[in-house]
């Protein structure tokens, strides 16, 4: 069923609230959107606190980012959502705010790119770190477009994070799960490391993703000890797609169980 204008605005404020409330923008930080049809956008607008959104503020743009229904003003960040929705016509929302954890990954030069939870491995991936980019102009959109059809999930250089899904609801999973994955690889770090997902078992998991129908790929094993060794048993087929028995001698049947069991559950919060 078809949701009415007003119940998109008031979803639109709800998530505002939500992200606001999670410390995940400051003062009139992040941007929030969702498309209405191949041409028209509802969006929040520019200068107001997300934790104080109320559903007349809500504005309706055209796809070059003028201004349709509302008394006030999009952000001129909204540049970033049209170039998503451009590229990525099986994206219906879009939201950027600023996690603080994820943030200061990108901050620190360092990259949230390694798998550490079957959670984050089917819901985002990894999630790359776009090139810095003037706020407000087409440097940021440009940025995104190395990763944009492979991704959900972007860290924006000394800017934040930007996340889309096929609902409103599925981008701010996504944004509250990049925060979540950032978090516990800072507190892995800070206990002595990070111990990635054995490959084999990111292999099933990537075959789950397919099966979901969630953009990424196996990233390969540039982190697997047996790497570059008589060891590695890691190729590629003739079809391009990676296959790896790296770990094979390792019994995984737990690890299947836990896998399978945490399947269920994202399925089901993702509405499969």
């Amino acid at each position: 069923m078809q949701k009415s204008a007003y119940e998109i605005k008031k979803e639109i404020c709800e998530v505002g609230h939500k992200l606001y409330d999670k410390g995940f923008v400051a003062a009139n930080d992040g941007n929030i959107s969702v498309k209405v049809n191949d041409n028209e956008f509802y969006c929040t607008p520019t200068g107001v606190s997300k934790g104080d959104l109320t559903p007349d503020m809500i504005i309706k743009i055209d796809g070059t980012g003028k201004k349709l229904e509302g008394k006030l003003n999009p952000s001129s960040e909204i540049k970033m959502h049209l170039r998503v929705y451009k590229e990525r016509p099986d994206v219906n929302a879009v939201v950027h705010a600023h996690p603080p954890i994820a943030t200061a990954f990108t901050v620190a030069g360092v990259e949230l790119d390694q798998y550490i939870l079957p959670e984050a491995v089917l819901t985002i991936g990894n999630v790359p770190t776009c090139e810095y980019g003037t706020p407000s102009t087409m440097e940021i959109p440009d940025s995104l477009m190395p990763y944009i059809q492979k991704h959900d999930a972007f860290l924006l250089k000394n800017h934040g994070a930007l996340t889309i899904g096929f609902s409103l609801q599925k981008a701010q999973f996504v944004m509250e799960e990049v925060e979540f994955n950032a978090k516990i690889c800072k507190y892995a770090r800070e206990l002595g490391g990070v111990e990635e997902i054995p490959c084999e078992q990111l292999e099933k998991l990537m075959e789950l993703r397919k099966k979901m129908q969630i953009p990424g790929r196996h990233p390969g094993c540039k982190r697997c000890a047996n790497l570059g060794t008589d060891k590695c048993r890691c190729k590629d087929n003739a079809k391009g797609e990676h296959t790896c028995t790296c770990h094979s001698e390792k019994p995984a049947s737990s690890q299947d169980a836990l896998i399978a069991e945490i399947t269920k559950k994202v399925l089901s919060a993702l509405g499969h």
